[in-house]
């Protein structure tokens, strides 16, 4: 069986599998197809024509509160990125669930901790399982902020290039050792400059200072008042 299919079958009421099945060396599974732009196309307009910050900071605090009901049940979602949260008329529904853990179930791969460029420092080198749930969780709440950071600007968030670094010439591991350092700055372009100094905070804040998921919804919807 999948690991994505335990993860599903043990959320349940996420009403995602539709059907699932394996065989030698095999596994497979159907998933429900959910309808609505992701995250990041929520923010097209403003990233082409610094249009729709309303509708953009309304997906922003959806996707913000979909991770922390996430939290709430006691998972961690571990694979955050611009289009795993999809903004149906009934809610966000978070996708690309197969890195997901709880306490006490089988931990995801070693290497399963998403994208390089949203991974916070103190997971870079490590697996998305071996981490305390809290830990867990404050780690998804980096890569939440960095998510939105890159929605925002069409950009990753850490500044490579003033830290003389060309992503595109290391492997992987070359590129974490690098992001585990903490050293590397964030970008200075600022098309949203509030908005940005919330996510600012959250990603220069060590582990155990970054807000749940919640409170950074709350910060975020600030922003619209």
């Amino acid at each position: 069986m999948s690991r994505e299919t335990e993860v599903l079958l043990a959320l349940d009421r996420a009403g995602h599998l539709l059907a699932s099945g394996g065989g030698a060396g095999s596994s497979w599974l159907v998933a429900r197809w959910f309808e609505g732009p992701s995250t990041w196309d929520a923010f097209t307009g403003f990233r082409d024509s610094g249009t729709g910050r309303t509708a953009a900071l309304e997906a922003a605090v959806e996707l913000c509160e979909a991770v922390a009901g996430l939290h709430g049940l006691g998972w961690v979602h571990a694979d955050l990125q611009p289009d795993h949260g999809i903004h149906t008329p009934g809610g966000v529904r978070l996708i690309d669930l197969a890195w997901s853990w709880r306490e006490g179930m089988r931990p995801p791969p070693t290497t399963g901790v998403g994208i390089d460029h949203l991974v916070p420092p103190e997971l870079a080198l490590r697996g998305a399982g071996d981490l305390p749930l809290a830990e867990g969780m404050a780690a998804d709440v980096y890569t939440l902020a960095a998510t939105l950071w890159t929605c925002v600007t069409g950009l990753w968030p850490l500044d490579y290039p003033s830290a003389g670094i060309a992503p595109q010439r290391l492997t992987s591991d070359q590129l974490r050792a690098r992001i585990a350092t903490g050293r590397i700055a964030l970008r200075t372009a600022a098309p949203w400059p509030q908005f940005q100094e919330v996510l600012r905070q959250v990603l220069l804040s060590p582990p155990g200072d970054r807000p749940p998921a919640r409170d950074l919804a709350r910060s975020v919807m600030r922003l619209a008042s």
